[in-house]
C-alpha cells in the first residue's frame, strides 16, 4: 500500500472551513480520503463544502464543538452508519488578544472551551470509532493542531490562546501513552505563520518582517499544511505517536 494514500479513510476536521483547517481537508481529500467538516456557522459549511467537492467526498457538518453536547451530536453523526472513523482531526480554534490589565475571564472561558476541551471531549466521544478503525499495522490517528505559540513566547498578549495550545501539546502526549495500545496514535502539529482568518490582522501588518524571523524566508503555504496532515494521516507515520512537529520554516529554532 502507498505511503500516503488514504483511499477508503474517513476523516473528521473540525474547523474544516476556513484557514488551516480548509487546507488539512483538501490535502486528504485529495490523498483519497472521505472528509467531513464542521463549523459553528451554517454559511461556511455551505461554502467551504462547495469548494471542497471539486477535490472529493466531503460533507459539512453545523456545530458548536466548544460545547460538550455538541461534541457527542456531532460524534453521532459521524459515527453513523460507518461506526468508524480513521481520522481525527483537531483544529476548530479560538484566540483572543486583550491586555493583561484588562483580560477577561470569558477569554479564558471561550478559548479553552475551544482549544483544550473539545479535543478531549471529540476523542472521548469518538474513540469506539477510532477503535474499530485502527489495526497494530494501520492505527486510528488523531492530529491536533497546536501552535508554536506554545513552544516559544509570543510577542501578543494572548494569554488564554499560547497557554491553551501548551496544555493540547502535552494532552497530545498523555493520549498517545493511554491509546497506543488501542491502536490509536496522537500526535500535534504547531503551526507557525499560516494565512487565516485569525492572522490575517497581524500578517498585513507584519508579514515580511514574521517572514523574515524564518530561516526558510517565508510564512506557510497551503500544500505545507495538507502535506504534513497527509503525512500524519497515512502509513508513513504508523510507528510515530506523541510528537509535537513544528510547522514553522524554522522560526522556533531561534526562539
Amino acid at each position: 500500500m502507498e505511503l500516503f494514500d488514504l483511499t477508503g479513510k474517513r476523516a473528521l476536521v473540525t474547523g474544516g472551513t476556513k484557514g488551516i483547517g480548509m487546507m488539512i481537508a483538501r490535502g486528504l481529500l485529495q490523498a483519497g480520503a472521505s472528509v467531513i467538516i464542521s463549523s459553528r456557522n451554517a454559511e461556511a459549511c455551505a461554502q467551504a463544502q462547495e469548494h471542497l467537492s471539486a477535490f472529493g467526498a466531503v460533507r459539512a457538518v453545523v456545530a458548536d464543538v466548544s460545547r460538550h453536547d455538541e461534541c457527542r451530536r456531532l460524534a453521532g453523526l459521524v459515527a453513523a452508519g460507518a461506526e468508524r472513523l480513521d481520522i481525527l482531526v483537531n483544529n476548530a480554534g479560538a484566540l483572543v488578544d486583550a491586555p493583561l490589565e484588562t483580560f477577561p475571564d470569558e477569554a479564558w472561558d471561550t478559548v479553552v472551551d475551544v482549544n483544550l476541551k473539545s479535543p478531549f471531549w471529540l476523542v472521548q466521544e469518538l474513540l469506539p470509532a477510532l477503535r474499530k478503525a485502527g489495526s497494530a499495522d494501520d492505527p486510528a490517528r488523531v492530529i491536533n493542531i497546536g501552535s508554536i505559540g506554545a513552544i516559544h513566547v509570543p510577542h501578543r498578549p494572548n494569554y488564554s490562546y499560547s497557554s491553551s495550545k501548551a496544555g493540547l501539546h502535552h494532552l497530545t502526549r498523555v493520549l498517545a501513552r493511554e491509546l497506543g495500545p488501542q491502536h490509536v496514535t496522537v500526535n500535534a502539529v504547531a503551526p507557525g505563520p499560516f494565512r487565516s482568518s485569525m492572522t490575517a490582522e497581524i500578517l498585513d501588518q507584519r508579514g515580511d518582517a514574521i517572514a523574515a524571523m524564518a530561516p526558510l524566508g517565508r510564512i506557510g503555504r497551503d500544500d505545507d499544511m495538507a502535506g504534513i496532515a497527509v503525512f500524519l494521516a497515512g502509513r508513513a507515520s504508523a510507528y510515530l505517536t506523541g510528537t509535537v512537529i513544528p510547522v514553522d520554516g524554522g522560526i522556533t529554532i531561534g526562539a
